[in-house]
């Protein structure tokens, strides 16, 4: 609850005003009982019109209160939800921002949407009914008994037992439902999980014909969800029957004593209907309140499943003396050595052993330097440590001579282009896409980008670089996409390139003149390319060649020919294929 008063606080005006709103509108519609009552006790029993006619204004001016402020209650009530639910919406997106891959790890991308999308709308939902149907109960409950006591203390003493008994009976049916709302929304966690795999791996499903498997699969998770969401609809099918019941053993129960009041002449006739319009207004409430009662665990849960996100530390923060811009000392930003790695070791929170274990190189400015090994050598990781994805346990990485830890991470970011293993393309164009890189780009310099990533094949799409690209670019191939994602990285001026595996897809002619442009484009930055394939790296000042997380060698081709087994086996075991005429 916490969290929402904190979300909260920025609307204390509106959150006044709608109350002042509903006060209006519950004050309204428990006039009405009243001077109903009184209107028919007195003017109609005595004929005096001036009274009738009197008391119907008033009638109406009671009415046109209480209808206005529903109308305006509802409007600021979803008005202030809705305010609410963005800033929420925006705080969770701004966190996952600041996670590192690990953080991000410990909810999933399935539970991320889930939390962002659905969990968001369960909230402004609870909140606009809170507003409307809880609220409101107390004050409801105690001036509607207080008015019929001051009718007849018998009928308001009735009227009393019979709202504490269906309070008893919500607050159990409530206590009983939220472990089950608690279960529904772990179980559309994993629900969203499954149907993202299905949709996503669809071509593997098919190519491994596991459509029955997949069947199967979704009908375990949406049985699951359907069992726990029977028990609830069963619950708010025996609260709703018994809510009904109660109030109409009420309605005979107000009947029958009112009768019995107004034979003695305890009270007049009249106000047995105002006693009765007080207990119908009450226990509807009581009942729309337990409704949302019902609602409310999982509200609550949904509110903590957000805080998970919002309050979580990140693992990789900005240290005390970072600062946002760029060092003023030219010689620092023209430093010889752009990156290096001072012993740098690295292990995962939940790994047993090093992923990578003392590092020790450098990127130095105009030189390329090469990373090779096999799968599961760490190559990856060594880009995700210069970009601070992860923090070295050991050691450190400096760039342009300062630990980036003591880097703002956006100055830091701000001064790498980063092509990742994963070509990955955003919905929408081209140029929208090229503009990742650089927001000012004119299309003279996205059209050079183009010329230097080998990426010419946009010009055969309709409308070049307003070309439509696809969700991820599955409308290209991987190595148009390779080709346009290395576009993107040159369209930023940094004084380190990185390019993790992103010449896997294109033949070696096009590796080899995409490798020859990009000299001159690169020449004032280092560059570090992580490649599997000899050909790409052949011509590399510095390869550095990883076994299971350690440095197995370091040097040129030629130098590592000789000095380097795990280099030498690498390279034979391609080299007979022919990939060194393709360099």
């Amino acid at each position: 609850m916490k969290l929402l008063m904190r979300f909260l606080k920025p609307y204390k005006k509106l959150v006044a005003i709608t109350l002042v709103v509903l006060l209006l509108d519950n004050t309204g519609t428990l006039l009405v009982p009243t001077m109903l009552a009184n209107m028919v006790n007195t003017g109609i029993a005595s004929g005096d019109l001036d009274h009738i006619v009197s008391g119907g204004l008033l009638m109406l001016g009671a009415s046109m209160l209480a209808s206005g402020g529903a109308l305006t209650g509802a409007y600021l009530a979803a008005r202030l939800s809705s305010n609410v639910g963005r800033d929420i919406r925006n705080a969770i997106y701004d966190s996952s921002l600041a996670f590192s891959s690990s953080d991000f790890e410990r909810f999933g991308t399935g539970s991320m949407i889930t939390r962002t999308l659905n969990d968001i709308n369960v909230i402004q939902q609870s909140i606009i009914a809170t507003i409307q149907m809880v609220l409101p109960l107390p004050f409801l409950c105690v001036v509607g008994i207080t008015m019929a006591c001051m009718i007849d203390w018998q009928m308001g003493l009735l009227l009393a037992v019979v709202t504490a008994v269906v309070l008893v009976i919500a607050a159990v049916t409530i206590a009983n439902a939220a472990p089950i709302f608690m279960r529904l929304q772990k179980l559309i966690d994993r629900m969203n999980i499954v149907l993202r795999e299905s949709i996503i791996g669809v071509r593997v499903i098919r190519a491994f014909t596991k459509e029955r498997h997949e069947e199967r699969r979704l009908d375990e998770v949406f049985s699951d969800y359907a069992s726990s969401a029977i028990k609830v609809n069963m619950m708010f099918a025996g609260v709703d029957a018994a809510s009904f019941f109660l109030m109409n053993i009420t309605e005979v129960a107000v009947l029958w004593l009112g009768g019995d009041r107004v034979g003695v002449h305890a009270m007049e006739i009249a106000s047995i209907s105002a006693v009765l319009e007080y207990a119908m207004l009450i226990l509807f409430y009581i009942m729309a309140a337990q409704m949302v009662a019902l609602t409310l665990p999982r509200a609550i849960a949904c509110l903590n499943r957000a805080g998970e996100v919002i309050d979580l530390m990140p693992e990789i923060q900005d240290g005390a003396t970072a600062t946002d811009t760029a060092a003023d000392d030219g010689d620092a930003t023209e430093s010889d050595i752009v990156a290096a790695f001072d012993h740098a070791t690295f292990r995962f929170s939940d790994a047993d052993e090093d992923t990578l274990h003392d590092l020790d190189f450098a990127c130095r400015r105009g030189q390329t330097t090469a990373i090779i090994g096999s799968t599961g050598s760490g190559k990856s990781t060594v880009a995700k440590l210069l970009l601070r994805f992860h923090d070295v346990t050991e050691g450190s990485v400096s760039f342009c001579g300062r630990d980036i830890r003591d880097m703002a991470q956006s100055e830091l970011h701000e001064r790498i282009a980063y092509v990742p293993q994963k070509a990955w393309l955003f919905s929408g164009t081209v140029a929208s896409n090229l503009r990742f890189g650089n927001e000012e780009a004119s299309d003279a310099q996205m059209r050079h980008a183009i010329e230097v990533a080998q990426a010419e094949f946009v010009y055969e799409q309709p409308g070049r670089l307003e070309a439509r690209v696809a969700q991820g670019g599955t409308n290209f191939s991987g190595g148009q996409r390779q080709r346009l994602s290395i576009a993107r990285a040159l369209m930023k001026r940094a004084d380190l390139y990185i390019f993790d595996d992103s010449f896997s897809a294109l033949d070696f002619k096009t590796d080899a003149a995409l490798r020859r442009a990009l000299k001159p484009e690169t020449r004032h930055a280092a560059v570090l390319i992580i490649a599997q394939r000899i050909s790409t790296i052949l011509h590399a000042d510095q390869i550095i060649v990883l076994k299971d997380g350690t440095v197995a060698g370091k040097g040129t081709h030629e130098e590592l020919m000789e000095s380097c087994e795990v280099y030498r086996a690498i390279a034979e075991s391609q080299m007979k294929g022919g990939e060194r005429h393709g360099a």
